[in-house]
């Protein structure tokens, strides 16, 4: 049988569709919508309901309609102030729309469509009835999870004998797109709209179960940040009544704005607004807030980004060096030298300097002077002593007290990335189980990797590659090698007499004179009394002990003029002794007459230069060698090799051939009590025993400094500039040195090259005919 076919106004719908079988509200605002209403209340009042393609659009033709709709019969009419209507429309029938097209009646325009009602297909076998049955459970389950349908509809719809009615009232209630609506408006089989609307709440399950374990976490979340939030205001509430949390607020607040002038980077500046985001949160009493604190004081206090500009005027650079150290001449080449490279390089690379040399010559006041002169802020370190790696590295934030390690320190204290950093007696350090100290210096002193040092506190890479480094060391020896290939080693050698003197009148005299308060009153020290303090009481390689003799003279004198016994003084070289005491160093401490057994030796030492004596007795015995005097290992073996030298030679030197099975020899080194060792000694204990032996005198005013091998070469040494200074200071005209050391004494002053006479040797028969008195003399 045909389906029917009838004519009915046609109501365009926007966003919505209506199913057979549905009871809905909607809301009419177009004209031509509204035209089409009332020419159905007119008659019958059925209206064809079709939707649109676009809903968005407003003025559609009939291409803009979809050809599948609904015959529905209009219940009521509500007309609203707006001018609107709200229609209570009930779907009836499915309808497939032959044509539409728009009329005019009654002065109005509306469309008018021709249309195909397609029955309901009620006819229900076991499929459908078991498609119906999966779709109402699958709804009733949806129902259950998403709580947005009474559950009393479901029972309705289980009750239900029109079956082809049900899927079109569940589709209805579910949020499915326009498309997917009128995708099943148009599917006419039941058993297929069954099917097809079973698999869309399916998925819709599998939704909004997805959908309320995502609620659900929310919600507990929500409640968890609740319970926090009502938490923290409690502690902020009990914090205000005790002033503390005004207190916390505003050292953030402080915190922030030291922030805002570095320029640190930016994971820095991370790491901390992190670490005040946890001091907010805390009690402010917590132990952990102190260390928070002291972490942040910590890197707030570092310079990032701050640098001061370098002097590039060398006379004035000069001139400050000159002004603050007298001499010292290849050090102060040695800076201008980098000031000039400086100023023509743009590399902001600095040289590590290592100022080595005796105590007392100056070598911590220099690198003062250096940042004095180039205009940099000067920091300090003192190494000595240092046993344990964290003092360089710092100490893990893990440990209670935990701080940043003495170069972050340095940093901090100095206020800029460009200062000169002095590393003091780089040489006393030590290592133990707490780790080495100086391969933690390794990662300081290397130019290629002090741009990223790595303290252990403050946990961020802090360059270093723009500090002008100075180390000072008495002695390279106990530098380990890595370290040491790192430096740039500057000798600074001892002080000649007429450089104590000046520095005496220049430097320390003035210094003392203010340091005591004697600058208004009329004190003065004479040159000759200056030289019998250097001679008498502080025979030293530096100053210091004449920086104090000076400040005892000072002191004796302020003591006068507050005590009322006079206005100012006059120190000269009879009245010394008043104010000094008696002398200490007497001329006949080191006696330079001629003796048998005895020889004049020139020793180096951490202090300077000295003049050792080497005695040497010779007597019946079964040939036994005895050393005395404290000797080193190495100096030992030198005195070991001149004795297997003399056996040797026995013949030639004028000694019994047997004398090593009939007298015994001993070798003392005064001061007993004073530690020796080195293999400069060599040739003056040779000397020494040849005399004790043949019974010839050694001259009293020749010294000697030498090693010897078992052929009886003379090899060089070092530290000719001390020994020679040493020889000088006692008196001493002639000194017998190696020939390849000959070159080294361009370093001294030409003062001292012109009063003593310095005569090379090769081998120790050279030696003992130029050191051995003959009868006669």
């Amino acid at each position: 049988m045909a389906n029917l076919i009838i004519t009915k106004p046609l109501l365009a719908l926007r966003g919505v569709l209506i199913f057979p079988g549905m009871i809905a509200n909607l809301d009419v605002g177009r004209e031509k919508s509204i035209a089409a209403i009332d020419a159905a209340e007119a008659t019958d009042k059925q209206i064809i309901l079709v939707g649109q393609k676009q809903p968005e659009q407003e003025n559609v033709a009939a291409d803009d309609l979809y050809e599948w709709g609904v015959l529905a019969n209009i219940k009521q009419r509500l007309q609203l102030p707006n001018g609107a209507v709200r229609l209570l429309v009930e779907g009836l029938e499915r309808v497939h729309v032959l044509n539409a097209a728009e009329v005019h009646e009654n002065e109005q325009e509306f469309f008018v469509g021709e249309v195909e009602v397609v029955p309901a297909d009620d006819a229900v076998d076991a499929e459908a009835e078991g498609l119906r049955r999966l779709l109402l459970d699958a709804f009733e389950q949806w129902v259950l999870l998403t709580k947005k349908v009474n559950p009393d509809t479901v029972q309705s719809l289980k009750s239900r004998t029109d079956l082809s009615k049900v899927p079109d009232i569940i589709v209805g209630y579910l949020p499915l797109s326009l498309t997917e609506k009128e995708e099943l408006l148009e599917m006419v089989p039941l058993k297929l709209r069954l099917r097809k609307l079973y698999e869309i709440l399916v998925r819709e399950q599998e939704i909004a179960d997805v959908a309320k374990n995502i609620s659900e976490q929310v919600h507990q979340q929500v409640e968890q940040n609740q319970k926090e939030y009502y938490l923290r205001e409690q502690i902020k509430a009990i914090s205000k009544e005790l002033g503390e949390n005004e207190d916390v607020q505003a050292e953030i607040a402080e915190y922030k704005e030291q922030m805002s002038k570095l320029k640190m980077p930016q994971n820095v500046a991370e790491k901390i607004n992190k670490e005040l985001g946890r001091l907010a949160k805390m009690p402010p009493m917590t132990p952990e807030g102190a260390v928070i604190r002291t972490y942040i004081d910590s890197l707030l206090a570092l310079p990032w980004g701050k640098f001061t500009k370098d002097n590039f005027d060398l006379d004035k650079a000069q001139a400050v060096l000159d002004n603050d150290h007298y001499g010292l001449k290849k050090v102060k080449e040695r800076i201008l030298e980098y000031l000039a490279v400086r100023a023509l390089s743009k590399s902001t690379r600095g040289p590590i300097l290592c100022l080595v040399g005796p105590p007392g010559v100056g070598k911590t006041s220099l690198a003062s002077s250096i940042a004095k002169a180039i205009k940099r802020k000067f920091t300090r370190v003192s190494l000595g002593g240092v046993r344990d790696e964290a003092e360089i590295r710092g100490h893990r934030r893990t440990y209670i007290g935990s701080m940043p390690g003495r170069i972050i320190h340095g940093m901090q204290t100095c206020g800029c990335m460009n200062p000169v950093f002095l590393l003091d007696e780089i040489d006393k350090m030590a290592s133990d189980f707490r780790g080495d100290p100086a391969s933690a210096l390794l990662e300081v002193l290397d130019p290629e990797q002090n741009n990223s040092f790595s303290d252990h506190f403050i946990e961020f890479p802090f360059d270093l590659s723009h500090v002008f480094w100075i180390v000072t060391a008495n002695a390279v020896d106990t530098i380990p090698p890595a370290l040491l290939d790192r430096l740039e080693i500057i000798q600074l050698s001892s002080y000649t007499d007429e450089e104590k003197v000046k520095i005496a009148q220049l430097h320390l005299l003035p210094k003392e004179l203010k340091l005591n308060g004697l600058e208004k009153y009329k004190v003065s020290v004479s040159e000759k009394a200056i030289r019998r303090v250097i001679h008498d009481y502080t025979r030293e390689a530096g100053v210091r002990n004449l920086e104090r003799k000076l400040a005892g003279i000072c002191r004796k004198v302020a003591f006068k003029i507050v005590k009322g016994k006079g206005k100012g003084a006059q120190v000269t070289e009879k009245n010394l002794e008043k104010y000094l005491g008696p002398v200490i160093y007497l001329d006949d401490d080191i006696s330079l007459k001629s003796s048998v057994g005895v020889a004049n030796g020139l020793a180096w030492t951490s202090v300077g230069g000295e003049l050792l004596k080497v005695e040497v007795l010779a007597f019946k015995g079964k040939g036994n060698l005895t050393l005395t005097g404290q000797l080193g290992d190495v100096m030992k073996e030198s005195a070991q090799a001149g004795y297997t030298y003399i056996r040797s030679r026995a013949e030639a030197l004028g000694i019994a051939a047997n004398f090593g099975e009939t007298m015994d020899i001993h070798i003392h080194l005064p001061e007993g009590a004073v530690p020796k060792d080195g293999p400069s000694a060599g040739v003056t204990m040779v000397t020494a025993m040849v005399s004790a032996l043949i019974g010839k005198k050694v001259k009293g005013k020749l010294a000697m400094t030498g090693e010897i091998s078992l052929s009886g070469k003379v090899w060089p040494v070092g530290g000719i500039k001390e020994k020679m200074l040493a020889a000088y200071r006692y008196g001493v005209k002639t000194v017998l040195l190696p020939k390849r050391n000959m070159q080294d004494l361009d370093e001294l002053p030409e003062n001292i090259r012109k009063e003593m006479q310095f005569i090379p040797v090769e081998h120790l028969d050279d030696v003992l005919k130029l050191a051995l008195e003959d009868k006669n003399e």
